[in-house]
């Protein structure tokens, strides 16, 4: 049969992996996941969570056709000193988070691990205060500890 494009027969596999591999490569996420790219320039470093300290409070404005100040925080990670923008989700969350204040964050959820929702640029989210669940603090469960 002339003009066939795959190998056909009985010794092919080899032959037809390997032309899936050099298939794969063009695909963004198999490259990404392959040339550990997310590993690199990952602040978090490929960790889901992470620890850090509370330089400012900020407020980011919404994209459009939104229009609030969402609040957030300017967080130095502890492991590589790197400086990141996290969203304090809830009603009245900032208030509970002052500076110089250990908070862990995680990612935001996004799509690819990218910003989510109206937010520009904002990656990751507090989940703790030190030491304490922000969400048990914004339901009144817990005090935030006197450090």
């Amino acid at each position: 049969m002339p003009g066939k494009k795959s190998p056909y027969g009985l010794y092919a596999a080899r032959k037809l992996k390997r032309k899936r591999l050099k298939f794969r490569w063009s695909q963004l996420e198999f490259k990404r996941r392959m040339l550990k790219i997310k590993e690199k320039y990952d602040p978090l470093e490929g960790a889901p969570m992470a620890r850090g300290i509370v330089l400012e409070k900020v407020g980011v404005e919404a994209r459009q056709p939104n229009s609030a100040v969402r609040k957030c925080v300017r967080v130095q990670l502890i492991k590589n000193g790197k400086v990141i923008t996290a969203f304090a989700p809830g009603d009245g969350a900032l208030n509970f988070i002052d500076e110089h204040d250990e908070v862990i964050i995680a990612g935001i959820g996004g799509s690819r691990g990218r910003s989510m929702g109206d937010l520009p640029g904002v990656r990751y989210k507090v989940i703790a205060v030190n030491g304490v669940s922000l969400d048990a603090l914004l339901k009144g469960k817990k005090q935030k500890p006197v450090r």
